[in-house]
């Protein structure tokens, strides 16, 4: 894939997520920062590649250029691990994602191919060139507490949210209902680049293109549902929150066939003969 070009009009500050809580969009994808004990910070998913030089503007701006504690990743996705080794090695910090990711990490194994027959807009058609990886950060990497805790961040917790990739997770803070859903699902419809930048925010699947395991993906949107989040920090789309909020998600949960899975997919078909069976769908002509 040719290098991406991120133009400084496409990294956009999202100040005041939460209590505690900041966040950096760059091109389509979103980082977050998270104050946490004593003072310091910890730092979830690192962006695509490329993007170190405006997370550390970022870090300037936010916390007076103070390295974060941690960084937690939700998976390895290239634009989500795509800063991870510069700023790891930068920093000195550790690296903490869920142990079935490992391979992903560890420069063993390239992610299963996208899918671009789901049909969609651009991020569907140019999603064979994008990075499987793998990628090897195994200097700096260690696996998430077995316990559920979140390291440095007392008060949250992290779940366990295959489908989109097999060792996803999303994170938790009871105190707020406060949700990091990594790309669990999101909040703008990620087949279409524009509709990424100019789209009401709305809850949708997850990436499409990118999900190799729907059933899985289902049963963690029913996870996520369970736990009445009232604000939501996706890592595409805009944060969203409010009152409605789990009854949006309970929708999306139970409708997620209708809502969230694509017609078709090398990946879709067999997923949907699990979750409808019975249910005769006509291929589309080739």
């Amino acid at each position: 894939m040719e290098r991406l070009s991120i133009q400084e009009n496409e990294v956009l500050p999202l100040d005041g997520v939460a209590a505690g809580v900041v966040g950096l969009h760059i091109l389509f994808v979103n980082v977050f920062g998270i104050a946490a004990s004593e003072g310091g910070w910890v730092l979830v998913d690192c962006g695509l590649p490329h993007s170190a030089f405006y997370v550390k503007n970022w870090v300037a701006s936010n916390f007076n250029g103070q390295p974060p504690v941690a960084i937690v990743l939700t998976h390895g996705h290239f634009d989500h691990v795509g800063g991870c080794a510069e700023l790891a090695s930068e920093w000195h910090v550790p690296v903490y994602a869920h142990k079935l990711e490992f391979p992903f990490l560890t420069g063993k194994e390239k992610y299963p191919s996208p899918d671009p027959g789901v049909g969609g807009g651009l991020m569907s058609r140019l999603s064979p060139m994008y990075p499987r990886g793998p990628v090897d950060i195994s200097e700096h990497l260690r696996p998430l507490h077995e316990d559920g805790s979140v390291p440095s961040l007392p008060g949250w917790r992290w779940i366990h949210t295959p489908g989109h990739t097999a060792g996803h997770v999303s994170l938790f803070r009871e105190e707020d209902r406060l949700l990091l859903v990594g790309d669990a699902f999101c909040t703008a419809n990620q087949q279409s680049a524009l509709s990424m930048t100019r789209q009401t925010p709305e809850l949708a699947g997850p990436p499409a293109y990118y999900t190799p395991d729907w059933v899985g993906a289902k049963a963690s949107v029913e996870k996520l549902a369970a736990l009445h989040p009232l604000v939501l920090a996706p890592g595409h789309g805009q944060p969203m929150a409010g009152d409605d909020i789990p009854e949006k998600l309970e929708l999306l949960a139970r409708d997620f066939e209708l809502i969230a899975m694509p017609e078709h997919g090398k990946y879709v078909d067999a997923a949907r003969e699990e979750l409808e069976p019975g249910v005769h769908r006509e291929k589309p002509a080739a």
